[in-house]
Formats: C-alpha cells, sequence, structure tokens
C-alpha cells in the first residue's frame, strides 16, 4: 500500500511540473521581443505616393493627365489621380512656360504653385497672389483649366 500511495504521489508532483513548465514556456513567449520591421534600405530612393488634386474632380484631373500626356512626358495611366509622375509632367509644362525653377520632382509645393499660379491668372481668371499657396481662388481657377 505504501508503495502505490508513492507512486501516486510521483506522478501528481510529475503532473504538476509538467503544467507548471507548460505555463512557464507560455510566459516566456508571451514576453519574447517583438518580430523586426521592414525598413527601407539606407540610400534607397524614396518615391512620393500621394496625389494632389488641388479640388480638381477624377473627370478634371483626366482631363489634365490626358493634356500632360500629349506634349509633356507623362506616361502614366490617366486615372484621375494626380501623384508624382503627373506633377513631374507639370513642372516640366510650367518650367518651358510659366517660370517654375524648381526641380522636376513631382513635388507639388509652394514654388510648383507659384508657376501655375502665373498660367492661371494670364488665362483662367485667377485673381490673387503669386504666392505659392493653393487656396480657394487657385482651386477654383485650376479647375477652370482642367475643364470643370
Amino acid at each position: 500500500m505504501r508503495s502505490h500511495v508513492l507512486g501516486r504521489t510521483i506522478v501528481s508532483l510529475t503532473a504538476v511540473a509538467g503544467i507548471a513548465a507548460g505555463t512557464l514556456a507560455a510566459a516566456g513567449t508571451a514576453h519574447a521581443a517583438p518580430a523586426p520591421t521592414a525598413r527601407p534600405a539606407v540610400g534607397a530612393p524614396v518615391t512620393v505616393l500621394a496625389t494632389e488634386n488641388f479640388g480638381l474632380t477624377t473627370a478634371g484631373a483626366m482631363n489634365v493627365q490626358r493634356f500632360l500626356k500629349t506634349d509633356w512626358g507623362y506616361t502614366g495611366e490617366i486615372d484621375g489621380l494626380l501623384g508624382t509622375e503627373s506633377w513631374k509632367a507639370f513642372q516640366r509644362y510650367l518650367k518651358r512656360w510659366w517660370g517654375y525653377t524648381g526641380a522636376i520632382d513631382g513635388d507639388p509645393g509652394a514654388n510648383t504653385i507659384r508657376a501655375l499660379q502665373r498660367l492661371l491668372k494670364e488665362h483662367y481668371g485667377y485673381t490673387g497672389d503669386i504666392d505659392g499657396s493653393a487656396g480657394t481662388e487657385t482651386r477654383a481657377a485650376f479647375k477652370r483649366f482642367a475643364g470643370g
């Protein structure tokens, strides 16, 4: 009888140890370091992915893209999203005719807007300052340029 009780005790202790080991193993993984996140390589080129339609409808932006495709080297889709490639082509146009002096980088920043405002002032009823800010008047004239 004594050996039977001793056997049950050993089995019980083994079960308790197994349960405890399982709990500890799970706790260990809960506190593991997170997996590293992917980062671009140092020196890798960064592409601007955002679009900036300055209030144009999709149809209006598509009109602008068709204009850019015809003569200004736009090779992207006619999708109504004025992204980096659309703005690079627009900057080429603005550089040729409207005094744009910045880089052809596809970023429609203040220099791009000033050149756009010169175009809009000359032909599309823009009456505001050439200030590089795409405010309400600039957006309204840009809509007229885009045909709607």
